[in-house]
């Protein structure tokens, strides 16, 4: 067997990150050669990284760029807080950031060899959340929610303000909406909730000739004003409670032409 001294495995430990007894294993397997011994590291931490792959990710981070009128989110998922501190963590998120900035949402798909790697190095599932890129519209903004990041949100909008945006933005990230009009919400969807509803305790208490219309008030408060859920134009606007998100955008001029809200919780 190869006699493989210390200062070749800690130059291989500050290649790959790999533990000394990895790497000395890693080059007793390849007699020495430090590149083939590189490779066999990368080899079995992408297939650890395959076993990895299905395990959940409660946590992570959510970064934005907003510059010369173009606005980016990306959000990177791994499986715990401390993980989500790891300064190659946080890196390879801004890479990928910094990549839908310059050139598109598939730009992901290139980083998912060093997201397999990084996987095998920290021991932990990685994903790419979700990811937008905005580049057309009067006004873009974003809101972040601190102090953990892990839910941010970017906005598009025609007219407005950038303050209204982020306002928007910060509305969106608690609210969590599923739709953004009336129009949006499919027929099945309301159907099902009707239903629910006129066959509850509450409703068959009521004259039969006022339920359909107890029914409308119903859905109109529960379901398209819901929040968490719901429709955006309908959600009571956080900033002022007497307003709704649709009236506070048509009292300001302002149309919204579309919103990413990532949370890489998972709510």
């Amino acid at each position: 067997m190869t006699e493989i001294s210390a200062g070749l495995v800690k130059e291989l430990r500050e290649l790959t990150g790999a533990g000394m007894m990895d790497c000395k294993r890693a080059l007793q397997d390849t007699d020495g050669d430090l590149e083939a011994a590189r490779t066999l590291l990368r080899e079995k931490g992408m297939a650890q990284a395959g076993k990895r792959a299905d395990r959940q990710t409660t946590e992570g981070i959510v970064g934005v760029i907003i510059d010369g009128g173009i606005g980016s989110i990306v959000g990177v998922g791994c499986e715990t807080e401390p993980v989500s501190k790891n300064e190659e963590f946080q890196a390879f998120a801004e890479r990928v950031l910094q990549a839908v900035q310059a050139d598109g949402v598939r730009a992901v798909e290139s980083f998912d060899e060093d997201r397999m790697g990084l996987m095998g190095k920290l021991g932990e599932n990685i994903v790419v959340v979700g990811a937008e890129r905005y580049s057309d519209a009067t006004t873009i903004a974003a809101y972040v929610h601190p102090p953990a990041n892990k839910i941010g949100v970017l906005v598009e909008l025609d007219g407005g303000s950038e303050a209204l945006a982020r306002q928007l933005a910060m509305h969106i990230s608690f609210a969590a909406p599923e739709w953004v009009t009336r129009d949006d919400v499919p027929t099945e969807a309301i159907e099902a909730e009707r239903q629910v509803y006129l066959n509850s305790d509450e409703l068959l208490s009521k004259p039969e000739a006022a339920r359909a219309k107890i029914v409308d008030g119903m859905l109109g408060k529960r379901f398209f004003a819901a929040s968490p859920g719901g429709v955006l134009a309908d959600q009571a606007w956080i900033h002022d409670q007497s307003a709704t998100v649709g009236s506070a955008l048509a009292a300001a001029g302002a149309t919204l032409k579309g919103f990413k809200r990532i949370s890489v919780a998972g709510s």
